[in-house]
Parts: structure tokens; sequence; C-alpha cells
């Protein structure tokens, strides 16, 4: 445990983030297994009208700092690639 006044405060201050970000990482990590859900039981309407809510949080989830744009990016590319290779079948 840290002695100076500062370093207790940060201490705590990044367990309090910590448990934020993974509370994030969590409901957006929900999201995507619900999609995937959807996506591998060949629903491609319901697929379609869920990508964007689902886009949506991984988006803020990149401007609360939580993830890295290009992995946001990454996410979202290979949940379209999944949806539109449905479209095709």
């Amino acid at each position: 445990m840290p002695n100076i006044k500062s370093a207790k405060k940060r201490v705590l201050v990044s367990a309090k983030k910590n448990l934020v970000n993974k509370n994030n990482k969590s409901e957006v990590k929900t999201a995507i297994k619900k999609l995937n859900a959807v996506i591998d039981s060949g629903n491609y309407e319901e697929a379609v009208k869920l990508f964007p809510a689902t886009a949506a949080l991984i988006d803020s989830s990149v401007s609360k700092g939580v993830y890295h744009k290009n992995t946001a990016a990454n996410k979202k590319s290979g949940l379209a690639k999944r949806i539109n290779a449905l479209k095709k079948d």
C-alpha cells in the first residue's frame, strides 16, 4: 500500500475506473454475443436490425476510452462481414 497521499488516491481512482471499464467491456461483449447468436441462427433481417445498436455501443465505448478506435473498427468490420456473408447465402 502506498504511503504518499496522492499515490493512495491514484489507487482508489484507478480501481474505480477499472470497474467502470470492466462493466463497459462486459456490456459490449454481451451485445456482440447476442448479435453473433442471431447471425448463427441465420436470421438476416434481425441481424441487420441489431447491428446499428451494437455498433453504437462499440463506438460509445471508444469515446469513453475503453477500446482503441482501431479495435472497435475491427470488431464492427468483422460483424458486418458476417452479416453480409449471411445475405449472400
